[in-house]
């Protein structure tokens, strides 16, 4: 197993379905993620197991001979812990405990795990609290309790093993006495929110680990936490920005994902509150990512859930240097090559022609910064004159930024 300063990595396993609704490579494109999830978690994958099905099994999710497979290899390589990509009931988690006899966890509480892990503030801690416990109460029953001799882990923060074994009256006074206290600080961000004054409010909002926090921190010159793993941004940020001489607030909100659980939903609505109540949406996008696409439209498909999906948008297309493609040889001798596609290239391709405007950047090298940054300016001046007299200020942009 690997080392590093806060636990030790834990062997694991994936498991993933082929069905009706999701084909091989749709799979595969969520098992990717999910051993990025896993990874994010503190696991190694070690094997990843799939199966097709007309439908996943109401009992055990795989079929009694695929679980008997897992098993097999989990016993004969000393595996802890398996990891289902989709959220299971409680009944199927419990009877795949019973089957597999180790750890299991599901795409959910792996994600709930992560954001204990990640929660910085009280604030944050409340919020996924909150969230384990509402996925914790249907499964009290499970307790783990062969697995008394393992202590800790993924899938072990928070609430506990402790928890695990009160009552169901105990947890649901902790929700209720939880989500009181959400409702206070809710109260309080909203009116700090009122607070703000007539300034036009922007959030960057996308997939997580699309790279939204290193773009706060060189727009804003601030510290915000960045990291290439998932969800390393919790905690809503506010910074002010200004822009040639136009000043604006700019709010690093956690990021979006597939099968986001809703009890994060609900648990997040003061960060989501910053998008619903936000004047401008900046919509940040890992070009890079093969599955950009289906990104935007999990962004997309969050956000009208949201009901923030008319507000204004700016489309920025991040990471164009790490967007490689194949160029084919010329003849049989010369091998293929990886290039890059330049800056002209991306503005002829079809996202140059959505109906927000767009821009193609790479925050971390900085490049096109100056065509972004006029891009932002046009639209918060749009909004500011939209609601506010105008001959009280008179714009002009200019690059007061000596970079």
């Amino acid at each position: 197993m690997l080392e590093n300063k806060e636990h030790l990595y834990e062997d694991a396993v994936l498991v993933g379905v082929v069905t009706q609704n999701q084909d091989e490579d749709k799979l595969t494109e969520y098992l990717d993620e999910l051993e990025f999830l896993a990874l994010t978690a503190g696991a190694t994958v070690v094997k990843r197991f799939t199966q097709k099905l007309t439908q996943p099994d109401p009992k055990t999710f795989i079929g009694s001979g695929k679980a008997q497979e897992v098993r097999d290899f989990v016993k004969e390589n000393n595996i802890g812990t398996v990891i289902f990509d989709d959220e299971l009931s409680p009944s199927q988690l419990k009877n795949l405990e019973r089957e597999i006899e180790v750890k299991i966890l599901d795409r959910t509480n792996l994600i709930l795990d992560i954001f204990a892990q990640r929660a910085q503030t009280s604030y944050a801690r409340t919020q996924v609290e909150l969230a384990q416990y509402q996925y914790l109460l249907p499964r009290l029953t499970r307790m783990w309790t062969h697995l008394e001799r393992q202590k800790g882990g993924i899938g072990m923060r928070g609430p506990g093993e402790t928890e695990i074994e009160t009552d169901r009256r105990i947890i649901r006074d902790r929700i209720s006495l939880l989500k009181e206290k959400l409702k206070t600080i809710d109260r309080q961000m909203a009116t700090q929110r009122n607070n703000r004054g007539k300034v036009v409010r922007a959030a960057l909002v996308g997939y997580t680990n699309v790279g939204k926090s290193t773009l706060m921190n060189a727009i804003s010159k601030s510290e915000v936490f960045a990291e290439n793993k998932l969800f390393a941004t919790l905690d809503t940020t506010v910074r002010k920005v200004v822009i040639g001489n136009l000043p604006f607030l700019l709010t690093d909100t956690v990021g979006f994902i597939r099968k986001l659980p809703t009890q994060l939903v609900e648990s997040f609505k003061s960060t989501l509150d910053e998008v619903r109540e936000a004047d401008l949406l900046i919509h940040v996008v890992d070009i890079s990512h093969e599955s950009f696409e289906d990104h935007i439209e999990s962004v997309n498909q969050i956000l009208m859930e949201i009901n923030a999906h008319q507000k204004p948008m700016i489309m920025i297309f991040n990471k164009i240097d790490g967007f490689t493609y194949v160029k084919k040889a010329e003849d049989d001798l010369t091998p293929e090559t990886r290039e890059n596609i330049s800056l002209d290239e991306w503005k002829k391709t079809w996202m140059s022609k959505s109906k927000y405007p767009t821009v193609f950047i790479s925050a971390l090298k900085k490049e096109n910064f100056e065509e972004m940054k006029k891009l932002i300016y046009d639209e918060v001046l749009k909004i500011h004159i939209s609601r506010f007299p105008y001959n009280d200020f008179l714009f002009e942009y200019y690059d007061n930024d000596p970079e």
